[in-house]
């Protein structure tokens, strides 16, 4: 483990923000916070929640904009890529991948195991073995030099 990315203060703090949206959303809604599900009712429009689900999903937007304004790199984190092609590329793979999934890891990983879903379990275990097996391959090709 590289020691320079261990940062378990900045992850805490994270996970603990992440808790609090998805369970306010909850509470006052009575709505799961998977960002896919979120994401396709908006593109859809349909009429109910679509002034929340928009101004959701901006400020996922608008929140690394905000974020870059504060030089991010002296904030614990880096961005590891910046090939615009990349970028887009693993967005639709994920986007590909949360129809197959018929969620994402937010849904699935935040609401689901919170809920103890089995379906939710296997899922998010689904996702983290195939980021493993990814970064592992990439790594033996030489893609990626971790």
């Amino acid at each position: 483990m590289n020691i320079i990315n261990f940062t378990p203060i900045e992850s805490f703090t994270g996970g603990v923000f992440i808790g609090l949206a998805v369970a306010i959303l909850f509470l006052l809604r009575g709505n799961f916070a998977g960002i896919s599900g979120i994401y396709y009712n908006l593109m859809t429009f349909k009429k109910s929640g679509f002034l929340w689900r928009l101004f959701f999903i901006i400020g996922l937007i608008i929140g690394p904009i905000i974020l870059k304004l504060f030089n991010y790199q002296d904030l614990g984190f880096e961005v590891p890529h910046t090939n615009i092609l990349l970028i887009i590329t693993g967005g639709l793979l994920v986007g590909y991948g949360t129809q197959l999934g018929s969620g994402c890891t937010s849904g699935h990983g935040i609401c689901g195991i919170g809920r103890l879903s089995i379906r939710s379990i296997t899922a998010t275990f689904t996702f983290i073995l195939t980021g493993i097996i990814t970064v592992l391959l990439l790594r033996f090709l030489g893609f990626i030099n971790l």
